[in-house]
């Protein structure tokens, strides 16, 4: 199991700009942050390191067979410790227990409120 000197979050969209972005503004708040452009990605990492992961945020239309919604139940049946966020332009989907949805265009400002909230509760 790899380790991680600060919290970890996982950033799910198949948009690169988007992505980087995300990244970005997530590690502003003093989280490492590992990318992925698909589910099947992003559950290949959980299988990897899930129990170190606090914070995912993912799209609903991804690279690859698997939506968001899907990764989303997926991460918090296994690991119901992670604060999920998933985000659409289009209808929320139907999502597990404590997941939020966040519609797009998301500000900054909200992105960073719900990394503090994660950081807080781990």
């Amino acid at each position: 199991m790899e380790s991680y000197r600060h919290r970890l979050a996982l950033v799910v969209e198949d948009d690169d700009s988007q992505r980087a972005m995300l990244s970005t503004l997530i590690e502003e708040s003093d989280m490492e942050v590992l990318e992925c452009d698909s589910a099947e990605a992003a559950v290949s990492v959980l299988d990897r390191i899930g129990d170190s992961v606090c914070f995912l945020f993912t799209d609903v239309k991804l690279a690859g067979t698997m939506s968001g919604a899907a990764l989303a139940a997926k991460a918090k049946d296994r690991f119901p410790h992670i604060d999920v966020v998933v985000t659409s332009s289009s209808l929320p989907p139907e999502l597990p227990g404590d997941a939020k949805f966040m519609p797009k265009p998301w500000l900054p400002l909200d992105v960073l409120r719900e990394v503090q909230r994660a950081i807080s509760t781990h």
